[in-house]
């Protein structure tokens, strides 16, 4: 399925945003996530369906000041 990742284009084989974090090695990382700008929460990941043409945006926190 193709879908965007912060912007770039990417082909994946994932159906869930889980698998896709998965895929593109998030899975350790602790990050924020939304689907189409909507954000969703690191425990509604494995149940949120991923279709092609979706964008979806990874987004780390930030130290400093």
């Amino acid at each position: 399925m193709h879908i965007l990742v912060n912007g770039t284009a990417h082909d994946l084989h994932a159906t869930t945003l889980a698998q896709a974090l998965q895929t593109l090695g998030y899975q350790q990382a602790i990050v924020a996530t939304a689907v189409n700008g909507t954000f969703v929460p690191a425990n509604r990941r494995d149940e949120t369906v991923l279709a092609d043409g979706d964008a979806l945006e990874i987004l780390a926190p930030m130290q400093g000041g």
